[in-house]
């Protein structure tokens, strides 16, 4: 007798992001995680032992991988593993016959040079590349909706396109010279990071930038803009991450000039237009701006803008949880989308304040 729910499966289930799925699914009511995945010592652990915040949530006990098992237990499955790890599985997935959600950076680039470039890493699953789909719901449902294969997207790139796209497709900005500024919690380098500069003491009251030009995530922002605009490239633009001592949540503050006068008011009607159906999506009045303490624990993306005539500019800010609507939050909407779901089963839940 064929199950009443979505069997999924987590490849990767014992960072953070497979901490958050198990968290989400489970009050999710037509999917259940039937089945985990972990790597070396933790393989033969339960949820429970690896997140002891998650005991009594879910009985799952980790086992190594097996193509074979997950085909017969899994209808869906999340993979959740570092760059370069998720090519090697998802072809005999896809074989198998499930569909799958990649929370890693794998297929989110079109182009596999340009993976390799950025990622320092040779791609070994290129001819599925082409029928992966980018997995920002705001932008890319009808595609989502049809595909076996759904690359989620990054943090910070979820951060700034998404207020950015609307501008560019109203032409309203210019897509020269865009600066996006980004600051992100700790949590955001994955649980397996121990490198000192991520320790309490050496993160707590200080602010950094890191990665300076060299970002990883640069390519994917620049992907998701040129989609926006209808071109297949788009103009290189600044992007510098920061670490903020915190554990959860991004906010990012990007910059362009605008192409005509426009009013506050004005900026604020094509953003909000936009998304004014979009469950995840709240446009903030003129004069409110986005915090992280607004949007942690949460699948929202706050977004706000301030027209600034001296210069000419426009400032757009968008606040997110790195961990949901930067990661597990996301792909559960998109798993939600695929398998024809509620988009927002599993997903309810408000941000957690203070």
């Amino acid at each position: 007798m064929k199950s009443t729910f979505t069997r999924v499966g987590i490849i990767g289930a014992s960072g953070y992001t497979g901490a958050e799925l198990v968290r989400l699914i489970d009050s999710h009511p037509q999917a259940k995680v039937t089945l985990a995945t972990a790597s070396g010592e933790r393989a033969g652990m339960s949820i429970g032992e690896l997140f002891p915040s998650l005991r009594d949530v879910s009985d799952i006990v980790c086992e190594a991988y097996d193509v074979e098992r997950i085909a017969n237990e899994c209808d869906f499955v999340f993979v959740a593993l570092p760059h370069g790890k998720a090519m090697e599985y998802v072809p005999d997935l896809l074989k198998a016959g499930v569909k799958i959600c990649d929370l890693g950076a794998d297929f989110r680039l079109r182009d596999a040079a340009v993976f390799e470039e950025w990622y320092k890493h040779s791609h070994s699953a290129v001819d599925y590349l082409e029928q992966a789909v980018y997995g920002l719901p705001e932008w890319n449902r009808e595609q989502i909706a049809k595909a076996n294969l759904v690359a989620n997207p990054g943090c910070y790139p979820t951060s700034a396109i998404l207020p950015l796209a609307p501008l560019l497709a109203a032409d309203l900005i210019d897509a020269e010279n865009i600066i996006v500024d980004s600051a992100s919690g700790t949590s955001g380098a994955g649980r397996s990071s121990f490198s000192l500069g991520f320790h309490f003491s050496e993160v707590i009251g200080d602010y950094k930038a890191y990665n300076v030009g060299g970002h990883r995530h640069t390519p994917e922002i620049e992907q998701g803009l040129s989609d926006a605009i209808g071109k297949s490239t788009f103009p290189p633009i600044i992007f510098t991450p920061h670490l903020l001592p915190i554990a959860r949540g991004i906010l990012s503050t990007s910059y362009a000039r605008l192409k005509k006068d426009v009013s506050k008011e004005e900026v604020y009607a094509v953003i909000s237009q936009k998304y004014a159906a979009e469950p995840f999506v709240r446009v903030l009045k003129p004069g409110e701006l986005p915090q992280v303490k607004h949007v942690a624990g949460s699948n929202f993306c706050d977004i706000g803008t301030v027209v600034n005539s001296r210069s000419g500019k426009l400032i757009a800010i968008g606040a997110i949880d790195n961990l949901l609507k930067g990661a597990s939050g996301q792909a559960v909407q998109n798993m939600n989308i695929m398998c024809d779901f509620d988009e927002t089963e599993g997903l309810q839940q408000a941000p957690l304040f203070p």
